[in-house]
């Protein structure tokens, strides 16, 4: 069987998946709707509450938007999606059909289906006289007989908006077991009557309805409003074990505010995960769950391009792309642990700008500062010049970590946020540096213990928890003591001026 391989899947072609569609497609890329043909306002002839389309035939609305979608080559078919699995790098979505598409990023519009209760006469008339939302059907039956068919307790606030539309509203409270005499006097408050007894039969010629039939007779009425018990289509996403969300609908998909769940290839959008969205709600939706899906594919490119970067073009463009790249500050931590330590000889691994060697000349070290971009050492040697610090004090090297062979001894190694979007031995390195520290001198590791909140890199390293990075290094404890492993939160800035707050793994190793 041929796979066809897609940027994006939509499932889903109602309005949501549609709008996310078009983001996509005017973004270039390569898109596939797959819609099952069965949308949840398949049953109403009107819709309403959508500026510049009030009144249209939803139908119409969708007609209009796959034309609009065909323009910027997405690609829309008629398939129901059964199952969907993770493959490398990717999602595979199977169809009842037979065929399969892989997909980078999957997004999720299948809406729901209203289930009624089971009264005769109520499911026929659904989408004509018997209805959901006053905001879409409530002006067309305004200041006629309404009728509201309480199914739940959230269905007493739905009797309150109706009244909205017309002062002649009867609620019938039985499906609930009836109300509390407090709730009553609200609803009669207002006009509003009260029947307890259970509705039996919905009755009427054709779409019309003449009555609300009960146990007790008939109760004359000409639309009724019910909150239907909403189920999500969702069940073809079961083996990815998204985290749900329980709201006051019921359960659906958790996301965040762009549509994004847990999955970090998988959105939704739609009335699939806010049932009561109407449908200009659910259009803007989904165009922020296309940009937003298009933003994540575009930073996956640029990682995977600067993945294949060697390390010396990576940093060096990184540098001489710049005025500036760090703050010109020593790094807080590295001042603290070594302000306790006796001054000797250092060395500073990816020293930057050389903060951190300047601060240690300045405070009695000898400082090598190595690292891997010409540019960064020039700023490195400048700075140093400019804080005054004697040139006997203070060098620096360009040089490839991995490559650097000089056979010296040093009381103290550092490294801080050793880290690189780009490929890096930084195990390698640290160990071969730890054979570099003197009898007596210490090691000091100072990491991320996570990505900083702002960054778009996937680093190609792990993030490491202090004692995680003491086992990776794997020292030989007969030589070496842990003296400090552990997590610390410090003050920071973010690239946009706030402030915020990080954590850093901090590690310090003392050759015995």
């Amino acid at each position: 069987m041929e796979i066809e391989t897609w940027d994006v899947v939509v499932v889903g072609g109602g309005a949501a998946g549609l709008s996310t569609a078009l983001m996509l497609g005017r973004a270039r890329r390569r898109v596939l709707v797959l819609d099952g043909g069965s949308p949840r306002n398949r049953f109403a002839a009107h819709m309403h509450g959508v500026l510049g389309h009030d009144g249209l035939d939803p139908a119409e609305l969708v007609a209009r938007g796959r034309e609009e979608v065909a323009r910027y080559g997405v690609e829309v078919r008629t398939a129901v999606v059964e199952h969907v699995a993770d493959v490398a790098d990717a999602v595979a979505v199977r169809c009842a059909d037979g065929t399969e598409h892989h997909a980078r990023a999957l997004v999720v519009a299948t809406g729901l289906t209203d289930e009624l209760p089971d009264v005769p006469g109520l499911a026929e008339r659904w989408g004509t006289s018997v209805l959901h939302c006053p905001y879409c059907h409530g002006w067309e039956v305004q200041d006629r007989r309404l009728g509201v068919l309480v199914t739940s307790p959230l269905g007493l606030h739905q009797a309150e908006l109706v009244r909205q539309w017309s002062d002649r509203v009867t609620v019938f409270t039985a499906a609930v077991g009836g109300v509390e005499p407090e709730v009553e006097r609200r609803l009669r408050s207002r006009g509003v009557e009260v029947v307890a007894s259970s509705v039996v039969e919905v009755v009427g010629e054709g779409d019309g309805i003449a009555a609300v039939r009960t146990a007790d007779g008939d109760v004359p009425i000409d639309a009724v409003f019910t909150a239907a018990r909403l189920r999500p289509h969702d069940a073809f996403l079961a083996d990815l074990g998204l985290a749900r969300a329980e709201g006051p609908l019921g359960s659906a998909i958790e996301v965040d505010p762009t549509g994004r769940t847990s999955h970090p290839r998988v959105w939704a959008v739609g009335n699939v995960v806010t049932p009561g969205a109407n449908v200009p709600m659910v259009v803007g939706a989904g165009a922020m769950t296309g940009g937003t899906v298009n933003m994540a594919l575009v930073t996956e490119e640029f990682d995977a391009a600067a993945a294949d970067v060697a390390p010396a073009t990576f940093w060096e463009e990184r540098y001489a792309g710049s005025d500036r790249v760090w703050s010109g500050r020593p790094n807080s931590t590295v001042v603290d642990v070594v302000a306790g330590l006796e001054p000797g000889r250092a060395l500073d691994l990816g020293c930057g700008e050389g903060a951190d060697a300047i601060w240690l000349a300045g405070h009695g070290w000898t400082a090598t500062g190595l690292d891997i971009s010409p540019t960064a050492i020039r700023r490195s040697t400048a700075a140093a010049r400019a804080a005054r610090v004697p040139p006997e004090r203070i060098r620096f090297v360009a040089t490839d970590l991995d490559a650097w062979s000089a056979d010296e001894r040093f009381d103290l190694v550092t490294a801080s946020f050793l880290h690189s979007p780009v490929a890096l031995s930084r195990t390698d390195i640290l160990r071969r540096a730890a054979d570099r520290v003197a009898p007596g001198g210490h090691l000091l590791i100072v990491s991320h213990a996570a990505a900083p909140p702002w960054s778009t890199h996937q680093h190609e390293h792990t993030f490491l928890t202090p004692d995680d990075e003491v086992a990776t290094l794997d020292l030989d404890p007969g030589t070496w003591t842990t003296v400090l492993s552990e997590t610390r939160t410090r003050a920071a800035t973010t690239p946009d001026g706030e402030q915020t707050t990080l954590d850093d793994g901090v590690v310090l190793l003392r050759r015995r």
